[in-house]
């Protein structure tokens, strides 16, 4: 069994325990996020959160526009929809609601992803689909995008292991603090 299968296992006991111990972690990380270290934002990106994954739909970015994460197809990256107030959600290809095809499509200048494990280079352990580093890697082809882990304090790691096509962060937010990436870090 390969090293990150097994470190994602332990990652999600660790992300259990902490979600029990700290109900309240989510309320916490809008304050936690400086406003002043970002790009200019027209739209960013949160996401729908499964299991013990800190819920980030308290972050707000001004008046910028929200959109959220959609699958259409397991090995695509992923679409991002505006969300609007009172819309019907629809589940995607892996089963997260989201916008419906009607829901205009942006490319967002912040990504909020959710992460397993991460580490202060930016490094980032996912669920193991690939999907954020598809898509994330499709970003910024196209444009300057600042991606933002989103987790709490307790899985951070000294070092996450990286692939090639692993993309890293730019920042993380926990319930405790904003770390912004170093590029000498990289």
């Amino acid at each position: 069994m390969s090293s990150k299968i097994l470190l994602r296992t332990k990652m999600r006991a660790v992300r259990r325990r902490l979600a029990a111990e700290q109900p309240d972690a989510a309320a916490r990380l809008d304050a936690n996020l400086p406003r002043d270290g970002l790009p200019s934002v027209t739209a960013y990106s949160l996401y729908h959160p499964m299991g013990a994954e800190l819920d980030p739909s308290g972050v707000r970015l001004g008046d910028a526009a929200v959109a959220l994460p959609v699958a259409i197809a397991r090995d695509a990256p992923l679409v991002f929809r505006l969300r609007r107030d009172g819309e019907l959600m629809v589940t995607d290809a892996f089963g997260i609601p989201g916008p419906s095809a009607k829901a205009p499509e942006v490319d967002p200048d912040v990504v909020f992803t959710p992460v397993l494990a991460f580490d202060r280079r930016g490094g980032r352990l996912g669920q193991g689909a690939g999907c954020y580093d598809r898509t994330i890697e499709a970003l910024r082809r196209r444009k300057p995008v600042f991606v933002v882990g989103v987790a709490y304090a307790g899985q951070e790691l000294p070092e996450v292991p990286m692939e090639p096509h692993d993309q890293r962060l730019d920042a993380i937010l926990t319930e405790t603090d904003f770390i912004v990436v170093g590029k000498e870090g990289r």
